[in-house]
């Protein structure tokens, strides 16, 4: 993982206490979330999973869960295109703001509630850096993804443009952390940015989806690299 700066220990829990941290502030903001997605990205988000979903690649009805489903913004793309869906988040208060025909249910992404080899494909959207740890949650993924099954997992990213970093993380850590707290919850909206320190560099977690047991492992990312997308089949 990427060592925390000092600016950032402030904004991001304890280790030990981060699960229930952060489930507790998905509570408090889940009424509110979609609205400060779209208007933080300016609506890229949507463009950004629908790309993923065409890059997951799957063909025919097949049966995705899309874990750390949030409101149901990947499960309402991957119904659109006619695929059997199952969302799992371990906010109860995302669940019940989720706006999806899908079913859902309440569960830990490092212990998925799924049996062995029974999925076509997992999605998975802005919720890396949210898991106490990145190891079991790939292992997780390779267990319930059959052989030839197809992962696509989106999140931001830090752009290697040190001019587009620059203005990346005056809207990521200045302006996000301001109009979420005039338009949600403050604190959430300090975490949110600052909790991309937990996240590898990308080709460290390339590296562990291939240990994890996938193939053909491709990293892509959007918008001069501020949003990345990681996606393999299973071996």
């Amino acid at each position: 993982m990427l060592t925390r700066t000092k600016a950032a220990a402030s904004a991001l829990p304890d280790p030990l206490d981060k699960a229930a941290s952060v489930e507790a502030m998905f509570d408090r903001i889940a009424g509110r979330y979609d609205r400060l997605n779209r208007i933080l990205t300016l609506r890229m988000d949507v463009r950004w999973r629908r790309i993923s979903v065409r890059v997951l690649g799957l063909t025919g009805r097949a049966t995705v869960l899309d874990i750390a489903c949030g409101t149901g913004d990947f499960c309402r793309e991957l119904d659109r295109v006619g695929h059997d869906v199952v969302g799992t988040d371990f906010s109860a208060g995302m669940l019940a703001a989720a706006r999806t025909r899908a079913p859902l249910l309440r569960g830990d992404a490092l212990d998925l509630p799924v049996a062995s080899g029974s999925l076509d494909g997992i999605t998975c959207g802005f919720a890396l850096r949210n898991f106490t740890a990145l190891d079991p949650f790939f292992a997780e993924c390779a267990r319930t993804v059959r052989s030839g099954g197809r992962i696509a997992l989106l999140d931001v990213s830090e752009p290697k443009s040190r001019i587009v970093r620059i203005g990346h993380a005056f809207w990521f850590r200045k302006v996000v952390p301001f109009v979420g707290g005039l338009l949600s919850d403050r604190a959430a909206y300090r975490y949110l940015p600052e909790s991309t320190a937990y996240l590898p560099a990308s080709a460290d977690l390339v590296n562990m989806v291939r240990a994890a047991g996938f193939d053909d492992v491709q990293h892509r990312t959007f918008f001069f690299g501020t949003a990345q997308l990681i996606t393999g089949t299973r071996r």
